[in-house]
């Protein structure tokens, strides 16, 4: 039981996209990544997502459903600035990404079940997140 220092942590590592765990809370992980330009379109079924914007500004996609704000095949982005967060709900198609070439730093906090991109497979797909 020590303190984390998340600037400390976020200075180990380089690679965007490549979450690293930095601790659990009974079944739940808490991920620190670095993030630039897009990621890949996907959803996690059974898991949520919380994004917490360290340092930069996240723009989340989402697609809307047929029902939803955007109508069919329509895409909506939410602006989440540095100290804020969002939370995606299980089973909303989503794509985080950034603008500008600007580097982000997100914390998340999921499921120790949760995949990366989901069902979707990609080149950005990681399938262990190293510990630090």
């Amino acid at each position: 039981m020590k303190p984390i220092n998340i600037k400390e942590k976020f200075s180990l590592f380089n690679k965007n996209w490549h979450p690293h765990q930095v601790a659990t809370v009974d079944n739940m992980q808490v991920i620190l990544a670095k993030i630039k330009g897009e990621f890949v379109w996907h959803s996690h079924e059974e898991e949520d997502e919380l994004f917490q914007v360290i340092k930069g500004t996240l723009y989340m996609q989402f697609r809307a459903s047929s029902s939803g704000a955007g109508g069919e095949g329509g895409i909506r982005t939410e602006v989440v600035n540095e100290g804020e967060f969002i939370v995606v709900p299980k089973g909303v198609e989503h794509n985080p990404m950034t603008k500008n070439d600007e580097e982000v730093h997100i914390l998340l906090f999921e499921k120790l079940s949760t995949a990366h991109t989901g069902k979707v497979q990609h080149e950005k797909t990681q399938t262990e997140y190293p510990k630090i």
